[in-house]
């Protein structure tokens, strides 16, 4: 059911924040990231166009009102991966979030998936664990997220997300067919 739940259609949205850092070579632009300039994004943080913002290893990242409009009103789920500030940021916020982290198994399995993964110098890799060690931290805070997902095996993993989220997605399909019977 909830696989099925979940294929839908566009009953998630998958959009990444914009980031002023380079794209992956398996990364496109409004996929995964909005990839801007940097001073377009200081521009946008200037004249306050962001919900919530913040800096990581020399890059900006942030959710833009646009868009976070856009998807609330869309009627669709939106899945997002936020950094600890932002979820603090979103929290202060009147928007209906649901805040779910999923967490490594542990720092050294976390490491060794970075390493294994190649996509950073050792300098990035670092800052990122220091960053995940943190966060890591920072989830176990009570009234911080709704749901943790230890993410050992990803299908287990999965199966815990799709659980979480289809209670969620079969409210959106209540709310489209009630919205279409009143037509």
């Amino acid at each position: 059911m909830a696989l099925t739940t979940l294929k839908q259609p566009r009953t998630v949205v998958i959009s990444g924040p914009n980031t002023t850092r380079k794209p992956r070579s398996d990364e496109r632009n409004g996929r995964e990231y909005h990839f801007i300039q940097r001073s377009k994004m200081e521009a946008m943080i200037a004249n306050e166009e962001f919900v919530e913002w913040s800096e990581f290893s020399s890059n900006l990242y942030g959710t833009s009102k646009a868009t976070f409009k856009n998807v609330a009103t869309s009627g669709c789920i939106w899945l997002r991966i936020v950094d600890k500030i932002a979820v603090k940021n979103i929290r202060e916020t009147d928007h209906n979030a649901l805040f779910i982290c999923i967490n490594p198994p542990s720092y050294e399995v976390l490491s060794q998936r970075l390493r294994d993964r190649n996509t950073d110098t050792e300098t990035a890799r670092e800052n990122r664990l220091q960053e995940a060690k943190e966060s890591i931290k920072f989830s176990k805070e009570p009234g911080i997220y709704d749901h943790i997902i230890e993410n050992d095996q990803l299908d287990g993993a999965y199966e815990k997300l799709k659980e979480i989220l289809r209670p969620e997605i079969e409210a959106v399909l209540h709310q489209r067919i009630t919205n279409d019977d009143t037509k």
